[in-house]
């Protein structure tokens, strides 16, 4: 038997998130997330690296479950969390991501500073500085964008609406 075509309606569902202000702030939160934590992972790191590297991606993980749930209109199976509190859910997440970016931007700026010295052409060995400098700019990006969202959020809660995806 062959596989059908998706319905018109889950179709227009799809693209109708990934059209609004924020499906592309989700998308832009995954981007910023995988750049900064695939910059880190890809090169040497140590000592307040790991506390970046785990906020991240934690916060990138769950980004992830949150757009596709949304995506996929599945919040109502999340227990406890999902239905009604989707909303003050995804609210209370870009909060926390906003507020745990912060340190993780100060490590990462604190190490750019650090690492500043071998920026020399005339410097030979191993130079974390442009390493650090793009993770702390993917940082700043990523702490805008959640920031930007929960905003968007706390303004539609004050309005009473309860979903994520006006219909």
């Amino acid at each position: 038997m062959a596989p059908q075509p998706p319905q018109p309606q889950v179709r227009k569902n799809f693209l109708g998130f990934l059209k609004t202000f924020l499906g592309i702030i989700r998308i832009l939160q995954i981007l910023f997330g995988a750049g900064l934590w695939v910059t880190i992972a890809a090169n040497k790191y140590e000592g307040s690296i790991h506390f970046v590297l785990f906020d991240v991606v934690l916060f990138w993980l769950l980004t992830l479950a949150l757009f596709f749930l949304t995506l996929l209109n599945k919040q109502d199976l999340v227990p406890i969390l999902g239905g009604d509190r989707w909303l003050l859910t995804n609210l209370v997440h870009d909060v926390i991501a906003s507020v745990l970016y912060l340190p993780a931007i100060g490590i990462m700026i604190y190490k750019t500073e650090r690492n500043s010295y071998c920026n020399l052409e005339q410097y030979t060995h191993l130079c974390l500085y442009k390493v650090y400098f793009t993770a702390a700019v993917f940082a700043c990006l990523g702490a805008v964008v959640y920031l930007l969202s929960a905003i968007y959020m706390v303004c539609r809660k004050c309005r009473g609406e309860q979903t994520v995806v006006s219909d």
